[in-house]
Order: C-alpha cells, then structure tokens, then sequence
C-alpha cells in the first residue's frame, strides 16, 4: 500500500496567481454590468431625447406661452416687449362675463354630441354592411374613404359651395321639388346645422374604419351558432355584436370627442362662426378674439383657449381610463 502511494503521480501545486485572477474575474463582473447597463441606459436615452425635444417645443412650450397671454394683459405694444402687466384670474373672468360665452359654449356642446351620434351610428351601419362578404365592398369601402383623405380646406369649400343660397346644388335639388331656397350659411337658423352636416360626413370613415376592424374580431362561430338557434339579424346584432363592440366604441367615441372639440377650421371656412354668433364655438370664438380685429384681445382669446383644453383634457385622460381598463 505504502508503495502504491508512492508511485502516484505528486499533484501539481497550485499557481501563485490562480486564486488572485479568479478573485479579479469576480470583481471586474459587477463592473462590466454596471458598464453594459450604463451603456443600454444611454441608447435608450438617445432613442427618446428627439421625441422629448418634439414635445418640449411643439406642445410643453405653446401650451406655457397660451397659459402666460391669459394671465397677462398683453397688447399688440406689449407682446412685441414682452412687458405685459401680470392680470391674474381677470381675462377668464372677462370671458366668463362676456355674452357671447354662453353661446359658444352650448354651440359647441350640440355641434360636437350631434357629430359623434352620427359619426358613430351611421360608420356602425357601414361597418356593419360591409362585414358581410360581395363583390364590390373593397372598393366600396375605399371610396367611403375619400372624406377622410381629401385636405380640410377642400371639403369645407365643396359643402360651402353645395350650400350657397344663390348657386347651391342642395337648394337647386328643393327647386326640383318646388321648395324655396334655403340661406344655409346665411341664417341664423340653419348655419350652425349646416356645418354639424359637413362634419359629420368628414367623420364617417373614420368611425367607419375602427369599427369595422372591430368586427373582424369578433369570431364568426358567434354568429354561425346564433344562427342555429334561430336568432334574427337584429338579435344577432344585439347580443353579439354590439356587446363585443363596447371596447371599440368606446374609444371611437372618445377619440372623436377630443377630436370634434377643437374644430375650427370646417366652421370658419364655411360661415367663420356667423351670421353673427350663430355658429360661433369656443374654437372660433378664441381665434376672432385674438385674430379676427385690429386690436387683438391676446389675453381673453388665450383664457378661451385654455378652457377648451382643460375641456379635452377631461376627455383624454378619460379615454386613457378606458384604454388601461381594457387592456387590464
């Protein structure tokens, strides 16, 4: 035995700096993360520093400036200087007293729930047309589009021109049925309706895309099993359609909210929010106030401004209660 442990091979000792290397790999480990993590840190960064500086000049810097002309009595002098004596609450205080607020602000509330009702009533009844399978729904589908393509300025002057009380298709078209002309732009009575018709027709495709993307998720074997059991159209749309729809509708509808608010330039195209006040909104209001005379009120056109922010506002962080409740 005792020469069998002789003859075994003696172990090779072990190298001074063995241990030392291996200590220094365990050191230069955490470094070497702290390095790549500090690396992912500053390529993040880049990616979102443009898109941080787009928002900083485009959206954080206008809306501070429009927050500092309400709180300032600004003349055309001042706003050249930038000397403008600080107000306080005073322009929203003038706008708040002004006749003209109570108006503008019910002729927004009508022109924008009338718009979204039908916006979104008709492009579900087109959604819903479309969804069934024949020959010409492509290319039906892409000339509904056609609204939502064309510029703003080219729509609003078409129904501009389609409602002129002289030269107008539309009042021609009552002529063939013997009924007088109508001042669709010019009477206070059928201005504000004429542009709630222009926008609406604006909006449809909208309305009309996201709800029929909508109905391609719902699964076909709903339906093919409603069917079986002997349920109609109607109750096949009521309990399996328009049920799984409610996702989708509701941020149609909120979209379109946040959108329809802020419309100035259909409205001031087609009457610029007249005759008198008849078709005036917040939106048209604020721009007559701050562009529309010689001596431009900055301030109170700025405080209109800012309501009808604050009115979006709602409605936006709204529908992000609504998109995070879905997606949760």
């Amino acid at each position: 035995m005792t020469i069998a442990r002789a003859d075994r091979a003696p172990r090779s000792p072990a190298r001074p700096g063995a241990a030392g290397a291996t200590a220094g790999e365990r050191d230069a480990l955490p470094l070497r993360r702290r390095r790549q993590r500090r690396r992912t840190q500053l390529t993040a960064l880049a990616f979102v520093a443009p898109l941080t500086a787009y928002l900083a000049a485009f959206y954080l810097y206008p809306l501070y400036r429009n927050l500092d002309l309400s709180l300032r009595d600004y003349t055309v002098r001042s706003f050249v200087a930038g000397d403008a004596p600080f107000t306080g609450w005073d322009n929203f205080q003038k706008v708040l007293d002004d006749p003209t607020f109570g108006p503008a602000l019910r002729h927004t509330m009508v022109f924008t729930f009338v718009s979204i009702t039908f916006q979104y009533v008709i492009g579900l009844a087109l959604a819903v047309f479309f969804n069934r399978h024949f020959r010409l729904a492509p290319t039906l589908r892409a000339l509904f589009l056609v609204p939502w393509l064309l510029p703003l300025i080219v729509s609003a002057s078409t129904w501009s021109w389609m409602f002129n009380s002289e030269s107008g298709v539309v009042n021609y078209f009552l002529h063939l049925f013997g009924i007088d002309p109508v001042g669709w732009l010019t009477s206070p009575d059928w201005a504000l309706t004429s542009v709630i018709v222009a926008n609406i027709w604006i909006g449809i495709p909208f309305n009309l895309v996201i709800l029929y993307s909508g109905l391609k998720n719902i699964p076909p074997e709903l339906y093919e099993a409603a069917a079986l059991d002997g349920a109609s159209a109607w109750q096949q749309f009521r309990r399996i359609t328009f049920p799984l729809l409610r996702p989708v509708s509701a941020i149609t509808l909120l979209l379109g909210l946040v959108y329809t608010l802020k419309v100035f330039d259909l409205i001031w195209i087609m009457t610029k929010g007249g005759p008198g006040d008849a078709s005036s909104t917040l939106a048209t209001w604020s721009y007559q106030l701050g562009f529309g005379t010689l001596l431009p009120k900055f301030g109170p056109g700025a405080a209109v401004g800012n309501i009808l922010i604050l009115f979006a506002l709602v409605f936006g962080l709204l529908y992000i209660r609504v998109q995070r409740r879905q997606e949760a």
